[in-house]
């Protein structure tokens, strides 16, 4: 395993361009699922497939606050591929198993290194190595040399291995260390497997029938009485808005967003509480169990109709933002793991609920970047333009290279100002592994444009969208 670390290691310290997505993350993450599955068949095959998957955004997207949400799933999936859990804490203690064996896995390396030492000693291992550093030491004279020497071959030098300046050095060796140790923690894991049969079991304490009818009673009621507030507001509309609110229906919409996302949220753990403490022995109480956790689910899925319906309203009167869209994903999210605890508590079986969960947060994040948000983003804002002739070119300019297919749909000036920015992220791409389908779309867009089209900062104002 030592070698492979080391060589995906190196592939890491080649490929990576630690400051934009590119198609050398996947590259890398390839390298290493390859090199573990060449010490353990152990991989859980739909947790690496999304580590993959993840990984491989960076080749077809370019927003970089995309790219780092799904590049920190990734390392959570990542262990999961290695570690099993199944309940909440099992998982909890999985999702960051990684990093930390990676610390403990030192020793059992140096162990194993000295063991094979010994094992191999006065066999041609070392000649073998003598061999390589002599190769690697003959190619970058005389490689050097050549690229000294001519132009041409300087330039394919230079696609092929950046510059060797100390930044680069210091990147090659962070990105080595960081991977090589994280492939031998995960070898060390499937080696030895941690002991998470104490947090599989599930808890025994249970509270009285009153103790926990009572409350979910109450939040019943006054979940109740808000939604049907809430179905005469979807559908009286903003008529019915206007007559009793005295707020415009954007505006309504707005105010009450963030506290129906809130109430979601709530509501889960509240959901979680009365699955834990309440008792199911009998069969009175799983009838009671299946009526008041049931009831609450359901009405808080038309908690989140209503919220989507606000930010939709919102979106259509106000334009799409980054955080808008993310925030109605989550909502969406929320609302995928109510029909799942509608399941479980129908069946009164949840062992299936806390992978299902995490399963269903990457499968948002993975829909997210097939969306492709930052493109949506200015196809839906440059439609609103075209037909309400309103737009924030200063807030669509900050989008990344995705987004430039649409904002091309714009007139001069307009347009200019959106891409601009998109322009001189372009030129800092040099090679290929920041190769990414999105930028190369955009590149073929922007060869279209002149130069005097960009008037950016002074022509295009400050953006207007906040969140």
């Amino acid at each position: 395993m030592l070698g492979a670390a080391a060589v995906t290691g190196v592939v890491a310290a080649a490929s990576v361009p630690l400051d934009r997505p590119g198609v050398g993350w996947m590259v890398t993450g390839l390298a290493g699922t390859a090199a573990l599955l060449t010490v353990s068949r152990r991989l859980r095959p739909l947790w690496t497939a999304a580590t993959v998957a993840l990984l491989g955004v960076g080749t077809f997207r370019a927003a970089g606050w995309l790219f780092a949400l799904c590049l920190l799933t990734a390392l959570v999936t990542a262990s999961l591929a290695v570690v099993r859990g199944r309940s909440v804490p099992a998982l909890l203690a999985a999702a960051h198993a990684v990093p930390v064996a990676a610390l403990r896995a030192l020793p059992w390396t140096a162990g194993g290194v000295a063991a094979l030492a010994r094992a191999r000693q006065g066999s041609s291992s070392v000649r073998t190595g003598a061999a390589v550093g002599v190769s690697a030491l003959l190619l970058v004279v005389f490689g050097g040399l050549f690229a000294s020497a001519d132009a041409a071959f300087a330039e394919l030098a230079g696609r092929v291995l950046p510059d060797l300046a100390v930044p680069t050095i210091f990147r090659w060796v962070f990105v080595f260390g960081g991977t090589a140790a994280g492939l031998l923690g995960a070898a060390y894991l499937l080696a030895a497997p941690p002991d998470l049969a104490g947090l599989e079991r599930p808890a025994k304490a249970r509270v009285h029938r009153l103790e926990w009818t009572l409350p979910l009673t109450v939040l019943n009621a006054v979940f109740a009485v808000f939604v049907a507030v809430q179905l005469t507001v979807l559908f009286g509309g903003a008529k019915h808005v206007l007559s009793t609110a005295g707020l415009t229906f954007a505006e309504y919409a707005r105010r009450g967003f963030w506290q129906l996302l809130v109430v979601t949220a709530l509501t889960l753990g509240v959901l979680a509480l009365g699955a834990r403490w309440a008792p199911q022995e009998r069969r009175a109480d799983r009838i009671l169990v299946r009526a008041l956790l049931g009831t609450l689910a359901g009405l808080c899925l038309v908690i989140v109709a209503s919220a989507l319906y606000r930010m939709h309203t919102y979106e259509e009167a106000y334009g799409f933002t980054r955080l808008r869209v993310l925030v109605s994903v989550c909502e969406l999210w929320l609302g995928a793991i109510l029909v799942m605890v509608l399941v479980a508590v129908v069946r009164l079986r949840a062992s299936w609920l806390p992978q299902a969960v995490v399963g269903s947060a990457v499968a948002a994040l993975i829909g997210l970047a097939a969306l492709n948000p930052d493109h949506f983003i200015a196809d839906r804002n440059v439609t609103r333009y075209e037909q309400t002739e309103k737009i924030d070119v200063a807030y669509l300019s900050g989008l990344s290279a995705d987004a430039a297919p649409a904002l091309d749909r714009l007139p001069a000036p307009l347009r200019g100002c959106a891409l601009g920015n998109v322009s001189d992220d372009l030129a800092e791409d040099h090679d290929w592994r920041q190769w990414n389908l999105a930028r190369s779309r955009a590149r073929a867009v922007l060869e279209d444009l002149p130069a005097e089209s960009y008037p950016w900062p002074e022509a295009c104002g400050p953006a207007r969208y906040y969140w």
